[in-house]
């Protein structure tokens, strides 16, 4: 696909005429749907870059921003026919940094989801905001394909305003992130609305085993699945006749991506969809190498433990944090929770739960579950309440300056 081709396929999304003129770069942070749907469709007709931003962007995300904008990027004399699209995204470090993407890694993203789930039309209903790669990918879905995409206020979903969904020969799809699912589940009406999706697609953090078993008893079709910015949303995705059968991993691999387990576990992949690197920086056609540990249950399968930096090692047994954490969740006692390592004389690291001091859990009752459900080595040995609880410039907890404040709190006391 040409990035022309691109631009007709967003023509429904257009409501007013455009010049064709060459802007050098386009920054778009627009909280309105049908504004950020036109402003993106009507830069896309021209030849520059164009940028994504979160609205909601403090001083220090605004000033990387202007920072980026005084970058020089590399063109050629037919100006940028790649990477002219920036994605925000952010690490565990909090910095804000813009994948380029373009018409290739986004049509191929879409082509391999499409067939993955055997769709020739995607109609969504969306819920998250367009600036973030789940929320744009869901939209562009349904451009490409020539289905239906209807926006509609997470908020007024959430207040019992739900769309009516008119019949379409391929079904609906709906993204959700795990906090929005739960809060859905305590509606009768809005589990009733939830069980006329072909898929559910859950993401953006890692969900807790009750979450899902509670979901599973509903019959509703979730699709659990793996992917990144850097990779225009997933490359792997448990298909929802396996998660009613009782699957709970990410699934298999998408036709247009491949993954492989490097010797440290860590997860490369190779895809059409793969970014072309950090603005204004371009990377090599070549495997990209994640931060994530994985392993592969069964042939073909894919369960990620997140993040390689993350994971602990105490006394030489290796912990993933986020399977401690979606335990801890699972008890009812913690909303939020992030289990870090933190160094230790006798063990190298040890186990530490961190919590923000909002919350009253009940310690006993998180005693009794861990015991029940964690190995000794995964038992967090500590919790610690924080008054702070840092997050990233897309709206994820800072692992990395919650371990700082983790440690410094131990210190003190």
């Amino acid at each position: 696909m040409e990035r022309a081709e691109l631009s007709e396929a967003l023509r429904a999304w257009r409501s007013r005429d455009h010049s064709g003129q060459s802007v050098a770069r386009t920054f778009i942070a627009e909280v309105q749907p049908e504004k950020f749907m036109t402003a993106f469709a009507d830069a896309v007709a021209g030849s520059g870059e164009i940028f994504l931003g979160n609205p909601a962007w403090g001083e220090t995300e605004r000033a990387s921003w202007n920072a980026l904008q005084a970058a020089e990027s590399s063109t050629s004399a037919a100006g940028l026919p790649l990477g002219w699209l920036g994605i925000p995204t952010g690490g565990t470090s909090g910095q804000l940094k813009f994948a380029r993407h373009d018409h290739e890694t986004l049509s191929a993203a879409v082509r391999g989801f499409t067939q993955h789930f055997g769709l020739t039309q995607v109609n969504a209903v969306g819920v998250l905001p367009l600036y973030h790669v789940s929320g744009l990918m869901a939209w562009l879905r349904c451009a490409l394909t020539g289905g239906t995409y209807l926006a509609w206020d997470w908020k007024a979903l959430e207040g019992g305003g739900r769309p009516v969904l008119p019949a379409r020969a391929e079904g609906w799809l709906l993204s959700l992130v795990p906090t929005q699912l739960e809060r859905l589940l305590s509606s009768a009406g809005a589990v009733a609305w939830l069980r006329q999706f072909r898929i559910i697609f859950i993401g953006g953090a890692p969900a807790r085993p009750d979450l899902l078993e509670q979901a599973a008893a509903l019959r509703l079709p979730l699709s659990l699945g793996y992917g990144m910015t850097e990779t225009a949303a997933m490359v792997t995705a448990l298909r929802p006749q396996d998660f009613l059968a009782g699957a709970r991993h990410s699934g298999a691999a998408l036709p247009h991506a491949t993954l492989k387990l490097g010797s440290d576990g860590v997860i490369r992949i190779e895809s059409a969809s793969l970014f072309r690197g950090y603005y204004p920086a371009w990377r090599e056609v070549a495997a990209f190498e994640t931060t994530d540990a994985g392993v592969q249950p069964a042939l073909g399968q894919w369960q990620i433990l997140g993040r390689r930096d993350a994971m602990i090692i105490t006394g030489g047994e290796k912990v993933s944090p986020v399977e401690v954490e979606a335990v801890l969740r699972g008890s009812g006692e913690l909303r939020d929770v992030v289990v870090v390592g933190v160094p230790d004389a006798e063990w190298g690291q040890r186990v530490v739960a961190a919590y923000p001091d909002s919350e009253r859990p009940n310690l006993a009752k998180l005693a009794a579950v861990i015991t029940q459900l964690l190995a000794p080595a995964q038992r967090p040995k500590q919790f610690v309440p924080l008054g702070s609880w840092p997050m990233t410039t897309v709206g994820k907890v800072n692992r990395a300056a919650v371990a700082k404040l983790v440690s410094r709190a131990l210190t003190a006391s």
